[in-house]
């Protein structure tokens, strides 16, 4: 018996798939828009950034490299000379142990009184909103008004503080013509001014807490003290960074008070109070040097710079600690594998009521690749 094999037709050719519609000119604004637009709202930020903040800044480093004077403009190219000279300066160093001083009397203090302030200003208070802006009335207050009403407290002949003294056999105490007493009286002025600032933004911070925290903080027997310490401050942890920081950056560029506090002299007849936006101050519009007065503003910048990265590694530091050092996936330390013996699988015949035995396992083993 034999079959004839026919061979199949050929497939007719498919037909060509049809082109896609041309987009409209609609449809294509409305993609550009969803592209484009993201961008387009961001970009007044770095455009002004740009402008008050990266020019100003590469244009003062292009100024520090010549020998500029007020008067006469761009002088000759110097490099690095005025950097050089700069930091061989001693009224530079002096200065800049000035800024630092003032700096640590003032920021400690201040902090650790907003943050009273405002756990006290949390609590149940009557008139709860007259207390919250009493206290950032000293922020309103210029700050003219405010050097002149410190000046005459601590004035070295007819001050209030040194009357008060004098009273209880106390010799009194040169505020201008010594270098830690005008540090004080500068420190005072910058916390009266700025306690009140800070203070309400960490009680912002504060009311944000959720309260059930603090009743079950109760309910477990936690006094005021330890809840605040175990419950408060750990919450409020991204906003002290915050306050930190910008406290760091002002403490360092201290200029308003430190130039009210004596207008006669730029920091002291001894320089014993002058900071060093106050020195760069004298060396561009009273030495008219404004090469080295752009260096004393970059080297200023590189330290404010330097304080903050410190900040920045203290407070993770303390954040990492206060999560009891836990580690993500990706922390680097080696985990051992599971093993078979490790695992408990219930019997199901025990399950069942069968009581029919099972074959144990075979041990599996597991090779650790590189």
């Amino acid at each position: 018996m034999t079959t004839t094999a026919h061979r199949p037709a050929a497939a007719a050719p498919a037909a060509p798939a049809p082109s896609p519609p041309r987009p409209t000119r609609r449809q294509r604004l409305s993609v550009l828009d969803l592209k484009a637009s993201p961008y387009l709202y961001i970009a007044p930020f770095f455009v002004l950034f740009g402008v008050v903040g990266l020019f100003p800044l590469g244009y003062t480093f292009f100024v520090s490299l010549f020998d500029w004077h007020l008067l006469t403009g761009r002088g000759e190219f110097v490099g690095l000379g005025n950097f050089t000279e700069v930091l061989r300066d001693r009224f530079f160093w002096n200065s800049l142990f000035n800024t630092v001083s003032i700096f640590l009397l003032s920021s400690i203090p201040q902090l650790a009184a907003a943050v009273l302030i405002a756990a006290v200003l949390d609590q149940n208070l009557r008139a709860r909103t007259l207390w919250q802006m009493s206290v950032l009335l000293p922020y309103v207050v210029t700050p003219v008004a405010v050097a002149m009403i410190f000046t005459n407290m601590f004035g070295e002949q007819y001050g209030l503080i040194n009357n008060i003294l004098g009273s209880f056999g106390v010799d009194p105490i040169m505020w201008k013509n010594e270098t830690l007493p005008s540090h004080i009286a500068i420190a005072a002025m910058v916390n009266w001014r700025w306690t009140g600032y800070n203070a309400l933004i960490l009680l912002a911070a504060m009311q944000a807490v959720p309260r059930d925290l603090y009743d079950a903080g109760a309910i477990d027997g936690a006094g005021p003290v330890r809840r605040f310490f175990s419950i408060t401050l750990p919450s409020i942890r991204p906003t002290m960074v915050f306050v930190i920081i910008t406290t760091t950056i002002g403490g360092l560029q201290i200029f308003t008070e430190p130039r009210l506090f004596d207008p006669v002299a730029a920091g002291g007849t001894q320089r014993q109070f002058q900071t060093t936006v106050l020195y760069l101050w004298e060396m561009a519009f009273q030495r008219q040097n404004f090469g080295k007065a752009a260096t004393i503003a970059w080297l200023l910048f590189l330290l404010i710079l330097l304080f903050g990265l410190v900040n920045y590694l203290v407070s993770r530091r303390i954040a990492t600690a206060a999560d009891g050092g836990r580690t993500g996936p990706r922390s680097g330390r080696w985990r051992r594998r599971p093993r078979a013996e490790d695992s408990v699988v219930p019997d199901a015949a025990a399950n069942t009521g069968t009581g029919a035995p099972r074959a144990a396992a075979a041990p599996t083993t597991t090779r650790r690749t590189r």
